[in-house]
This record gives structure tokens, C-alpha cells and sequence, in this order.
């Protein structure tokens, strides 16, 4: 589906999105794929938690990792702590956000592996419970929802001017908001139909309510 002239998403499965593309197509891929620490997903919406009969939890293959890196010229995978096996493809630049996460049972940041080799980086913007920055967040769409400042600071900080952006885990949208308010070419796929559509709807809303002002 072409959301924008800029953004496609599409309802499939990532590896039948990546098999279509040649090699180094995209100049760099930004994705969050499930961290395979449980199989059910357990979802804070709306200040209580909630166990939904969603299988997106389950890690990817290696030969999602083979596929990722064929496509891609540079790679952002966030809980890369998770994959250590991805070490071993360089990089030393580790992205750290710093969540400001006061809740003991929920975890203060999120680490992401790039193929990068600058220095680490630092993000600090507060977001958990009902919080997001200094005011009160929308309700998620998605159980590891991110927030979509800290995609525009991931590709300020990362990507370049007229680089093609791959998101293989579309999740709530947010990567989508981001690309379309900075001005990046995404190709991206969310598998499971109810978020897809969810993360439609939030794009499609987030951009009409920006023709507004």
C-alpha cells in the first residue's frame, strides 16, 4: 500500500518483502523484531495488563538475520542485546534510550545494535505507564510500542539525506510518522493484519492532523 509518495507498507510476511529486493537496495534498515522471551503477548494498554492470543513474540530465524543484512548497506536492530550473534558483523556504535523509568518492574532503557562504527549514543526521552516526554501519551497500538521522537532522533543521528529506510516489524507505525516528518523513502511490512490496520490508521490520522496547522 502506498501510504505517501515516500512511505509503502505492506501486509506480508518480512521475508517475502526482503526476497524481492537485490542486494544493498536499502541504505539502511531500522528494525525491532520480537526478542523471544515469552510467546504470548502481555500489553500495558490503558493501566492494566492484558494477555492477548498473539504469537508475535517468537524470535526471528537466522536466516532472517542472512536476509537483513543482504538487503541492507547498515542495520539498526533494536534489543540487539538479545541477537549477541550479531556482534560478530562489526559495529561498535550501541544506541541506549534512556526511558527516565521510575516503575522497578520495567526496564530504565532500550539497548539497539548498529552496523555503525561511530561511538555510542545516548537518547533521553522519558516514556512509560501514561507518560511520554512531559505530557500524557495516546494509547499504544502495539505492546512494545515506540515513541515516534526517538525514531527522529535515530535517524538524525544516523541516517542521511535521500537514504531508503527498510522496517521489517512495522508494529504500531511509528518509524512511519518519523520517516514522513523527516522526509525518508520507507519500504516497510507489519505480518499480523490487526496491527497493519491499526498502524495504517494511526499514519493516516497523524499526517492529516499535521495539514491541519
Amino acid at each position: 500500500m502506498k501510504v505517501t509518495d515516500k512511505i509503502t507498507i505492506t501486509n506480508e510476511d518480512n521475508m517475502q518483502l526482503m526476497s524481492r529486493y537485490e542486494d544493498n537496495h536499502f541504505d539502511l534498515a531500522i528494525v525491532d523484531p520480537p526478542y523471544g522471551y515469552g510467546n504470548k503477548e502481555t500489553a500495558i494498554l490503558n493501566f492494566r495488563m492484558e494477555a492477548q492470543e498473539k504469537q508475535w513474540n517468537i524470535a526471528p530465524r537466522d536466516e532472517y538475520f542472512k536476509e537483513l543484512f543482504r538487503v541492507s548497506k547498515n542495520q539498526i536492530i533494536w534489543g540487539g542485546n538479545y541477537f549477541p550473534f550479531i556482534w560478530g558483523y562489526g559495529g561498535r556504535c550501541f544506541i541506549y534510550w534512556h526511558k527516565g523509568n521510575p516503575v522497578p518492574n520495567f526496564a530504565d532503557g532500550e539497548l539497539a545494535w548498529t552496523s555503525f562504527d561511530k561511538n555510542a549514543i545516548q537518547i533521553d526521552y522519558r516514556y512509560y505507564g501514561n507518560l511520554e516526554g512531559n505530557t500524557s501519551a495516546s494509547k499504544k497500538h502495539h505492546p512494545t510500542q515506540k515513541p515516534i521522537q526517538l525514531y527522529e532522533s535515530v535517524l538524525m543521528k544516523l541516517a542521511k539525506e535521500g537514504d531508503r529506510i527498510l522496517d521489517t516489524h512495522l508494529g504500531s507505525g511509528s518509524i512511519a510518522i518519523a520517516c514522513h516528518n523527516r522526509k525518508f523513502n520507507l519500504t516497510a511490512c507489519e505480518l499480523d493484519k490487526e496491527y497493519f490496520e491499526a498502524s495504517i490508521k494511526r499514519i493516516k490520522q497523524q499526517i492529516a492532523q499535521q495539514r491541519l496547522f
